[in-house]
């Protein structure tokens, strides 16, 4: 099972960048780098709800699901 990280494509249809995104999420960058590598075991969906909120997008947006 492998999920994938899709925070790259959904900043850059917003033309947001990672510094900013993280302003308004309240993380540092290198935690949300992490995320958008697909470095992180996990996210809470604290998180989760902040991103979504900050680029206006649903959780299925940023994450795929892909089989191995």
């Amino acid at each position: 099972m492998s999920i994938i990280v899709r925070l790259d494509r959904m900043m850059a249809d917003r033309k947001m960048s990672l510094n900013e995104l993280a302003d308004k999420v309240g993380m540092t960058n290198v935690n949300l780098s992490n995320l958008k590598n697909g470095k992180m075991k996990g996210i809470r969906f604290e998180t989760m709800n902040a991103i979504c909120k900050a680029l206006n997008c649903q959780p299925g947006d940023l994450f795929e699901y892909k089989e191995d």
